[in-house]
């Protein structure tokens, strides 16, 4: 396998040979600079609303994705290669090595690509509409060992599919379950809504935060567990869960947030659109035989407009939007709700900061906020905001008329 990677002699610190062919990484400067500007930047989009504290950052910020995806193709050879699928550049860009991936995703692929020459197994050409395979997706958890590999096709039909399933199982025993995908279109890495469990269980189980929670192929899930951990600690504690507070947790996804509340004693209630995150926010809370938190499918925007209508009173609501960040809709609810605090975790500093002056203007006023560098080598900053509700005003008392004079009448 090509190395990709190489390590600066004197610093010590990895660089990638294809940072300006893939596109994966925006930052090639050293960690230390990296983490300087993501500061100056939450610092001047975010500084007008509170101080924002030092950014928290990695110790080893190298291979930290637990969600690998790779396209296939064929090079002018015919031989299958692997890699990213560069959008500005309308083609797939060769990467066998990549900093940012978990280490046991690369040979992995690298097995898959001689299956596929063997097995006469095509990469679908997104240009013509013909092969089978669309791409992979690998997800990995280091606290259980656990490895998923998905196999996307853009047809039911697996030439060989168990012969292969015994190959990749026998040169990876590693791995914990394969499942296939059907994704008859759609763009580059989405999933299809069929999917067929080949071998294992169809799912993974990760730790995070003392709690355990599984994760399948189409779930959202943070794809730096490291970081994330950290990340919703300090959401966490922001929220000031005590026993019996009343949480909304917005956008939840496979329940994580609510969760870790849910186990502090919290009474929480989670919304999330996609329905496969739903299904397993709670099997999750099942997993952590938790029977105070309750999970709806349903938009965010409009689950929080019903709540308003039915003058729900909540305590703290919690918001993980995704980067287009909250509806006006979804604002104006919480306006309404008037909850006691919002922590508000954002993926995106720039909707965040659009977000945040509705929020104040809906009567709210940002009392914490903390950068966490989930993404190194990226520009991606996510922010955990802590807003407190200010009081609404008295309405003041009008003065009362002085009596006017009136002339006595005449005798």
């Amino acid at each position: 396998m090509p190395k990709q990677i190489i390590t600066d002699p004197q610093s010590g610190e990895k660089i990638c040979k294809c940072f300006k062919r893939c596109g994966g990484c925006q930052l090639q400067e050293s960690y230390a600079e990296q983490l300087a500007r993501k500061q100056e930047k939450a610092e001047r989009m975010l500084g007008k609303f509170a101080p924002v504290q030092p950014i928290i950052g990695m110790g080893t910020p190298y291979h930290y994705r637990n969600k690998v995806q790779n396209i296939y193709g064929t090079d002018k050879n015919r031989k299958i290669i692997s890699g990213i699928f560069q959008s500005t550049g309308k083609k797939l860009v060769a990467v066998d090595d990549c900093m940012l991936e978990d280490q046991k995703a690369a040979p992995i692929v690298s097995t898959l690509k001689k299956l596929m020459h063997d097995l006469k197994i095509t990469p679908y050409d997104l240009r013509g509409g013909t092969g089978l395979l669309r791409h992979t997706l690998i997800r990995t958890s280091a606290a259980t060992g656990e490895i998923m590999l998905v196999l996307v096709t853009a047809s039911a039909m697996l030439p060989a599919k168990n012969n292969l399933v015994k190959a990749l199982i026998k040169a990876h025993p590693e791995i914990t379950t394969i499942v296939q995908n059907i994704c008859p279109d759609g763009m580059p890495l989405t999933l299809g809504n069929r999917s067929v469990t080949l071998y294992g269980s169809g799912f993974i189980e990760d730790v995070l935060c003392g709690c355990r929670f599984r994760v399948s192929p189409a779930s959202f899930y943070q794809v730096n567990s490291r970081q994330t951990e950290r990340l919703y600690g300090c959401a966490v504690r922001a929220a000031g869960i005590t026993e019996g507070t009343t949480v909304i947790d917005a956008y939840c996804g496979t329940g994580t947030i609510g969760i870790v509340a849910a186990k502090q004693g919290a009474a929480v209630t989670g919304v999330e659109q996609n329905r496969f995150a739903v299904r397993d926010a709670v099997e999750n809370a099942k997993r952590n035989q938790l029977t105070n938190i309750r999970f709806y499918q349903d938009d965010a925007g409009d689950f929080m407009q019903k709540l308003a209508k039915d003058k729900a009173k909540i305590d703290v609501l919690i918001m993980d939007p995704p980067r287009a960040g909250a509806s006006p809709a979804f604002l104006r609810s919480a306006g309404t709700l008037r909850p006691d605090r919002i922590v508000y975790v954002s993926c995106n500093i720039e909707t965040l900061e659009r977000d945040l002056l509705l929020l104040q203007k809906e009567g709210y006023r940002v009392s914490m906020i903390q950068p966490v560098d989930m993404f190194p080598h990226t520009t991606g900053i996510e922010t955990v905001c802590l807003l407190n509700r200010q009081p609404k005003p008295e309405p003041q008392n009008r003065r009362p008329e002085k009596p006017r004079n009136h002339k006595k009448p005449k005798a």
